[in-house]
């Protein structure tokens, strides 16, 4: 017998999840240097030197098991974020989180709701536990942003089998946000029954004025659940930290399947510091601010249509198959996302990087479209 035909239903239909590509996977390919990678969301100021002194710090204790309980990080971010640490859930990445979730709550015979062009582990996760999934409609503009979650489509889908709801704000990878009036009225008139996962991995770039905190909403909501990462404007990706907030039952539950050293001593040192340096969380976020300026007036300029975000990416319609043109980018040494997995076959996700990489990669972008 075939080992795929050994595995559980949900497993053998699996298409696994498919990162950035690697600069070094691009330099043994093509013999290319001085690649810029905008493909993966990551921070291009690095992590903060508060963390990089943190890892240098325990680097000689790593023969020692990590703190499994993540003691020392969950009281940092208690009393960064106020709340109790035993609202707290570590994970591997704040994707760890989302799997947590689903082993938790899902079952063949319970539902997911997420949004179509939503965070690709979404499906991942679900279809992994055998739970049905209904995908809800984007928007398609004329309620609200195109691309973005539609709140009242996912309403709809709701019914006694359906567990959990996940919602990206911002969404990754078309940037759409969901205002503060919006999501606390669809929390408000959601079913007990019904987890909603709020994840918020780009929280700390969004500067809306009408953005929220879905944390301020947990002593309202018992059933909501908050995700946040380490991996995105902290820098620290290459370390796998991030968390969940939630109600001690939810968070209590969590722990019962979370592994037991599930995030190592290096990323939980690293994490601790890099939340005590809000220096380079406001330069991060300033350099965001002008990359997303400077490549929403160049795709303007090229009369390129593009989704404005507020992420810290531009997802961006290149007119033709995002494929090929992902392809040719590459031979000029430029790395982006073609992402026709999530439904966008002629778009490509482009990450803000340093202003001179943004040019790098309008450069190379001028040369793949010119006629």
């Amino acid at each position: 017998m075939k080992a795929e035909q050994l595995a559980v239903p949900g497993v053998r239909a699996l298409t696994p999840y498919l990162p950035g590509k690697p600069i070094s996977e691009l330099e043994r390919e093509l013999g290319i240097r001085n690649i810029v990678k905008l493909a993966s969301n990551e921070n291009p100021l690095g992590p903060s030197p508060k963390a990089l002194e943190a890892v240098r710090r325990v680097s000689s204790e790593i023969h020692l098991y990590p703190d499994g309980s993540g003691f020392e990080l969950k009281a940092a971010l208690s009393g960064k974020l106020n709340i109790r640490p035993e609202q707290i859930t570590l994970g591997n990445g704040s994707n760890d989180v989302l799997e947590l979730v689903a082993r938790a709550f899902l079952s063949p015979q319970l539902k997911a709701i997420y949004s179509e062009h939503a965070f690709a582990v979404y499906p991942i996760v679900t279809q992994a536990i055998g739970a049905q999934a209904a995908v809800a409609p984007a928007h398609d503009g004329s309620r609200g942003p195109r691309y973005g979650h539609d709140l009242q489509a996912m309403a709809q889908r709701v019914d006694e089998s359906t567990r959990v709801v996940f919602i990206a704000n911002p969404n990754n990878p078309t940037g759409t946000y969901l205002t503060k009036s919006e999501l606390s009225g669809f929390l408000g008139d959601l079913p007990r029954h019904v987890i909603a996962v709020v994840d918020e991995a780009y929280f700390e770039y969004v500067e809306a004025p009408d953005y929220p905190n879905s944390m301020e909403w947990l002593s309202d909501f018992s059933n909501v659940i908050v995700t946040r990462t380490f991996s995105k404007a902290y820098g620290l990706a290459g370390l796998r930290v991030g968390y969940a907030v939630s109600s001690p039952a939810i968070a209590d539950l969590l722990n019962r399947v979370r592994q037991p050293f599930n995030v190592n001593s290096v990323a939980l040192e690293a994490a601790k510091a890099a939340l005590d340096d809000d220096n380079h969380l406001t330069r991060t976020a300033n350099l965001n601010r002008d990359g997303l300026r400077q490549l929403s007036e160049a795709f303007t300029k090229r009369e390129l249509n593009f989704i404005p975000s507020v992420g810290n990416f531009l997802t961006v319609d290149v007119g033709r198959s995002a494929a090929a043109v992902y392809d040719a980018l590459l031979r000029q040494g430029v790395i982006v996302r073609p992402i026709a997995n999530y439904g966008l076959p002629n778009h490509l996700r482009v990450t803000v990087g340093t202003e001179e990489e943004n040019r790098t990669f309008l450069d190379a972008l001028d040369r793949v479209l010119e006629p």
